[in-house]
């Protein structure tokens, strides 16, 4: 059996994690609380396949926060539209195992006007080389499996599909089939250099569209590799 030249993974600090298009702050809630309840706003269906939410009013949706602000895993992260200038998403860093090099990000929740945006992917890009820069070997996905738009999202992003746990939870007195996946150091350098491309302002046009998509990009790469 080969032995690894290995050593633990650091855990996630409460750090700001700094990009063109967003900033991520780990969760204040005096600070953000406010504008991610602006950004719950007619968003109802965002919540259907996170275990918590909708929320029905302002103070039940700042108790749910107060009770996650403090906790260190999951370790969740304001994300904050610089343009903007208002925090308008979450996501976390959970299931963090340093000594075996393993972390997910996952408690994703974008808002409407950060779905299917630059601001949007930038925000996984920084969680995603914040993961890899602690030392971790593997970085995984998880959702729902009846959760398309999530499994898209984690295929464009670079994830690899690794099959699906049955009968894995009950969430919202559903049953949960599991789709896992994940990318490893090994596949991170290539995937960090689809995101710089793709995020790199030469990749959009003077209406802000992409020139090239993710997905395009990341396979140019890895053919000339």
């Amino acid at each position: 059996m080969h032995e690894l030249d290995w050593r633990p993974a650091k855990r996630p600090e409460r750090t700001a994690l700094n990009g063109d298009s967003v900033l991520l702050e780990p969760l204040d809630v005096a600070r953000h609380g406010e504008d991610l309840f602006a950004a719950t706003a007619g968003a109802d269906s965002t919540w259907d396949y996170l275990p918590y939410g909708p929320f029905s009013d302002k103070r039940e949706f700042v108790g749910w926060l107060e009770q996650r602000a403090p906790i260190d895993d999951p370790l969740t992260f304001t994300i904050i539209d610089r343009e903007a200038n208002a925090a308008r998403g979450l996501a976390s860093l959970m299931r963090i195992v340093p000594e075996h090099g393993v972390i997910e990000i996952g408690h994703i929740w974008l808002s409407p006007s950060l779905q299917r945006t630059r601001q949007g992917t930038e925000a996984i890009y920084l969680m995603s080389r914040y993961a890899f820069d602690l030392g971790n070997r593997r970085y995984e996905w998880k959702c729902n499996a009846e959760n398309t738009a999530s499994r898209r999202a984690a295929e464009r992003f670079g994830f690899t599909f690794e099959g699906v746990f049955r009968q894995h939870m009950v969430v919202k007195g559903r049953n949960r089939d599991t789709a896992w996946y994940s990318i490893t150091d090994a596949e991170w350098p290539a995937r960090r250099a689809a995101f710089e491309a793709w995020l790199s302002p030469q990749n959009f046009n003077t209406d802000g569209r992409q020139r090239q998509s993710l997905s395009t990009i990341r396979a140019a790469i890895e053919s000339d590799g």
